[in-house]
């Protein structure tokens, strides 16, 4: 059965989706100058080779990108989504030492998921798990926040975090949940094995019946002159750190 296709813009987002073998792209769309651009800084790569492509000019790209306000840079793609594996598979499969998981409860901006979804690449994180309902996944947004990054990232949808956290507590994951009631500093713990690391909405934070499900509390120390962190910025000081420890 034919998936449905959705728009992805900008030039991270089409170039890493192009460069992706398991990406389905049923077209690209794009400026005579972005395309000149993009063959010129990937020579050695033949990124339009099997794909249908249609020159437009600037208006008509701001066209199909609606009202998102997204900055296309002269490229716009029509893929399909990928292939993914159940959170059970992954498990099944992995056989590294050290697996870190990030968690997402109540987080639904797509320019914050996408920039959290770069910064897991950026650091090794080695999957996220999110809630299959509030997940825009076809954001245009969250794929050009993301810069490429959703072509790197596994990206787990599950319909219930709890039942997933408890999965995972089974096959001997630590559930990390970084909250603001918690006064232990995230820096003093030693970050090898298994992790999950739970984060939650900017406003509401992480649910006390989730909360219920974590081993640890820890929290991110800052400035007292400053509130708190933008949660993007969060995830990537700790993801940061934790890479910093492991490798």
């Amino acid at each position: 059965m034919k998936k449905t296709t959705f728009l992805i813009v900008g030039k991270h987002a089409v170039l890493e989706a192009l460069k992706n073998p398991n990406r389905k792209i049923e077209r690209v769309f794009l400026t005579e100058d972005a395309q000149k651009k993009l063959n010129k800084e990937n020579q050695s790569l033949n990124l339009f080779k099997s794909i249908n492509v249609f020159y437009k000019s600037q208006r008509e790209l701001d066209n199909m990108c609606g009202r998102d306000d997204t900055a296309h840079q002269g490229l716009v793609a029509e893929v399909e989504q990928l292939d993914e594996i159940t959170l059970k598979e992954f498990i099944i499969e992995n056989k590294k030492d050290n697996v870190n998981l990030i968690v997402l409860e109540g987080v639904t901006d797509p320019r914050n998921i996408g920039s959290i979804i770069r910064t897991a690449v950026a650091f090794n994180i080695d999957g996220l798990i999110v809630k299959e309902r509030s997940f825009p996944s076809k954001s245009k947004l969250l794929y050009k926040s993301a810069s490429g990054g959703v072509e790197h990232m596994k990206i787990f949808k599950v319909s219930n975090l709890n039942s997933a956290l408890r999965y995972l507590k089974s096959k001997d994951f630590w559930v990390s949940a970084f909250d603001v009631s918690a006064t232990k500093d995230f820096t003093t713990n030693n970050w090898k094995g298994k992790n999950v690391l739970l984060f939650g909405s900017e406003g509401f934070g992480i649910k006390a019946k989730t909360l219920e499900n974590s081993d640890f509390k820890f929290k991110v120390y800052i400035n007292r002159n400053i509130e708190s962190l933008n949660i993007s910025n969060t995830v990537s000081v700790v993801c940061h750190h934790i890479f910093q420890s492991i490798k």
